[in-house]
């Protein structure tokens, strides 16, 4: 029976899910592990400023914090003490070198396997928690191979299915658990031990075992359907408006097909997150490898939507203007790239904001989630600007102090974006639902 857990990476990943773990399992101690000593520290300090926010986390985390749950940067030493080791560290697009702005980049992923190897004493189960590309788990056994000595490593893939802002249900009663691994004795042994913690609260007919491969590449091929429903009703919004029809009317009649569902048919600003783009352009570039040339363009075209219905977002706004923004108040009301997450990696805020900065736009931003420093950072990392040309920059605090913005954009679904309480007068672009009336003036007219 497995007793001690180690998750390398305390992230959007590895915290929610080991919390979980930990709360199901109060047999086994789970400790999460990160290089990043201030993210340990937060995970151990106040509740209400855990460096991850998801509905329900909080809870959980008071529940198992000490008891079975721990947070350290001692990655050495509980490397050594665990049967069982995930990998949930970040995988970004590469930067530069070979498959560039398209293949994931495994520095961090092989700079894990390498103390994986570096501090086992005994034999291990590593557990791909983090997205990887398809056959990633024979780069890993390879690293950890080459650097142990003599250590029996097993290479377990167990993607993460979760969707930010509801992570904690979704841990809860997930749609299906997905362990993949080796079809040898051992392999299957191992298989059959990560079962044995997640039958803990998960129905047997939920965990799907297969191999590897298979496993890896349901992750990237998940993402990219959910996205290309995105993508897909957002490009007919845009036929919407030429033609008067209603996008909300359309979704719902596509969706009342059983054959479609209802899911993943709003019309929004275009999607954002973590996952989507990231694991589109690695299959993209997964299939430009295999010389499936035709394949590649039909999945990057969903990317290509996405970028369309940001740009044709800002491009509404701009030209309500007369094409001109300049000494113009724009409110961005969300940041996040959904409601229910302090997350904004690749939110579209991002990048419709930028255009409408630099098309002379004085700007205010409020998420309720998302700290200040956060924003600052998007900023600085995405538009690649100086701390004096942020002087039209302001982050507000709280929704009241918003009142002196000539338009606001809503960029997302927030609660407390629904009714919203600013003067009547003011023009209002809704970029939750692109044919959407509020107040004067919606995106869609």
């Amino acid at each position: 029976m497995t007793k001690n857990i180690c998750c390398i990476g305390a992230g959007y990943v590895g915290g929610p899910t080991m919390a979980v773990i930990a709360l199901k399992c109060p047999h086994i101690n789970v400790t999460v592990v990160d290089a990043n000593p201030e993210k340990i520290k937060a995970w151990n300090g106040p509740l209400d400023k855990l460096p991850v926010y998801e509905p329900g986390l909080s809870d959980v985390v008071k529940e198992v914090r000490g008891r079975n749950l721990f947070f350290s940067d001692d990655i050495a030493g509980n490397i050594e003490k665990s049967e069982m080791i995930f990998m949930a560290v970040n995988t970004p697009t590469k930067m530069e070198g070979e498959g560039a702005g398209m293949a994931a980049d495994l520095c961090y992923v092989e700079a894990c396997a390498k103390d994986i190897a570096k501090y086992s004493k005994s034999d291990k189960i590593v557990i791909e928690k983090s997205t990887l590309p398809v056959r990633t788990a024979e780069k890993i056994k390879e690293i950890l191979e080459e650097n142990s000595n003599g250590i029996h490593f097993e290479i377990l893939s167990n993607p993460e299915f979760l969707a930010e802002g509801t992570a904690i249900e979704d841990l809860f009663k997930s749609d299906r658990v997905l362990i993949g691994g080796d079809e040898t004795e051992s392999g299957q042994k191992a298989v059959q031990k990560l079962v044995n913690i997640y039958a803990n609260w998960i129905p047997n007919e939920k965990i799907l075992t297969t191999n590897v491969w298979s496993s890896e590449l349901a992750k990237l091929a998940s993402n990219a359907m959910l996205a290309q429903r995105i993508s897909s009703i957002n490009s007919l919004s845009a036929v919407c408006e030429k033609t008067g029809a209603n996008i909300d009317e359309l979704s719902k009649a596509i969706g009342m097909d059983h054959r479609i569902g209802s899911k993943f048919l709003k019309s929004s600003v275009g999607f954002g997150g973590s996952c989507f783009q990231k694991d589109i352009l690695n299959l993209v570039y997964l299939c430009k490898y295999y010389e499936l040339y035709e394949v590649a363009e039909y999945w990057h075209q969903v990317i290509k939507i996405n970028d369309y219905q940001k740009n044709r977002f800002a491009e509404k706004i701009i030209n309500h203007f007369g094409g001109d923004l300049t000494g113009i108040r724009i409110g961005i009301l969300g940041w996040a790239f959904k409601a229910n997450t302090n997350d904004s990696r690749e939110s579209p805020a991002i990048y419709v904001t930028e255009k409408l900065y630099k098309s002379g736009a004085i700007i205010e931003i409020y998420d309720p989630m998302v700290t200040k420093a956060s924003i600052n950072n998007d900023i600085q990392e995405k538009w690649d600007i100086s701390e004096f040309q942020k002087l039209n920059i302001k982050i507000i605090p709280n929704l009241k102090e918003m009142k002196n913005s000539d338009a606001y954009a809503v960029l997302t679904d927030w609660k407390e974006f629904t009714n919203l309480d600013l003067d009547n007068s003011k023009i209002i672009f809704d970029g939750r639902n692109i044919n959407m009336n509020i107040n004067k003036v919606s995106i869609g007219k």
